[in-house]
Parts: structure tokens; C-alpha cells; sequence
């Protein structure tokens, strides 16, 4: 048998049997991982340039949320900034998940529904240029984050579309055709052995 063939197959129509029903399943395998294949190049490809957009738009927000924040600074002072900053509460919380995405499980992060800073500060002695960098950096933190899960499910899907390429290639250059070299090799000693039956046959009857 060619070294491309399953070694230790007997070429018996039994075995031949095994192998067709072998090669099939294989068959309707490949066909289903190479859809799946598909189907999720599709997914990147639309997360990839989701990904793109959402990091333009954490770019041009971070910008003019450094520029009013300069203004505000100009206005009030470093130091006065400092103080407004330390009784600022935060964004709030951050709910971390997961969701499945073409039977792949990608991170989920939950926004919250206002982002931006609790104002803990009186609006005396501040200005609005203040209250504005605010909001814009809670936008810039809301779109940090949704980059974050894209990001992710960027990475998720890439591994997954690797692993299934590689059991795609296993199936097409590997296992089918060791499959269909056996299944041949046997199907060929089937076919000497035909012959050499009916040729035991004839001169059986000639010799009788």
C-alpha cells in the first residue's frame, strides 16, 4: 500500500465498507467546518472594521476631551483641577460578561447607561468648560471600553477561525485522502482477486 494510505487495513469488502462510511462523514465534516470557516471570516471581518471605527472615534474624543480639560486648566489652575478631580466619584460601576458569537464565547462589557464623572464639587468657582471635559471623558472611558470588548472578540474569533482552518487542512489534505488511497488500494486488491477467481473459474471448466 502507498504510504499515503491507512496502514493496517486489511483489504477486505468489509473494511471497504467502513472506509466509504468513513470518507463520507469526513466528508460532510469538512463541508460543515468550511462553512463555519466562512461564516466566521464574515464575523471578523465586520468586528475588524467595527474595531477600526470605534478606535477613530475613542481618538477624536480623547482629543477634545484633552483640549477642553487644557481650557479648563487655564482657567481655574493645575491645582484647583487636582482638587475637583479627588472629589470626583468615579464613572460607576463596569459589568463584566460573556456572550457566544458563532458558537464562540467573547467578552461582554456592560456601559453604564450615563457614562461620565458624578460631580461631587460645587459649581461655584468652577466653570463650564469643567463640566464639559467631564462629560467627554466619560464618553472617551464608555468608548475605551466598548474598543475593549471588540478588541476581545476580535482575538476570540481569530483563534477560533485558526483552530477551525487547521481541522479544515487536517481533513483535506490529511485524513481524505489517506481514506480514498486505502479505500482505492483495497477497492484494486477486490478487483485481482475478482480476476483471479474468475480466471481459477475458466480453466477449472476446461480442465473438467
Amino acid at each position: 500500500m502507498s504510504r499515503k494510505g491507512i496502514s493496517g487495513v486489511r483489504p477486505t469488502r468489509i473494511e471497504l465498507l467502513k472506509l466509504k462510511k468513513q470518507e463520507l462523514i469526513a466528508e460532510k465534516g469538512h463541508d460543515l467546518l468550511q462553512e463555519k470557516l466562512d461564516a466566521m471570516l464574515i464575523e471578523y471581518t465586520k468586528f475588524v472594521d467595527s474595531c477600526r471605527e470605534q478606535r477613530k472615534e475613542l481618538d477624536a474624543v480623547m482629543t477634545d476631551a484633552a483640549m477642553t480639560m487644557k481650557t479648563a486648566a487655564a482657567i481655574l489652575g493645575s491645582n484647583r483641577i487636582e482638587e475637583i478631580a479627588l472629589s470626583s466619584s468615579g464613572m460607576g460601576d463596569v459589568s463584566m460578561g460573556t456572550r457566544v458569537i458563532m458558537g464562540v464565547r467573547v467578552p461582554e462589557i456592560g456601559v453604564p447607561a450615563e457614562p461620565g464623572f458624578h460631580r461631587g464639587y460645587s459649581y461655584l468657582g468652577t466653570t463650564s468648560k469643567l463640566d464639559e471635559a467631564g462629560v467627554l471623558f466619560g464618553k472617551a472611558a464608555a468608548a475605551a471600553l466598548k474598543l475593549a470588548e471588540l478588541e476581545g472578540t476580535v482575538g476570540r474569533l481569530a483563534l477560533e477561525i485558526q483552530t477551525t482552518r487547521r481541522r479544515v487542512n487536517a481533513l483535506e489534505h490529511i485524513l481524505l485522502p489517506r481514506i480514498r488511497e486505502t479505500r482505492r488500494y483495497i477497492e484494486m486488491r477486490l478487483e485481482e482477486r475478482e480476476r483471479e477467481d474468475l480466471f481459477r473459474r475458466k480453466r477449472t471448466k476446461q480442465v473438467i
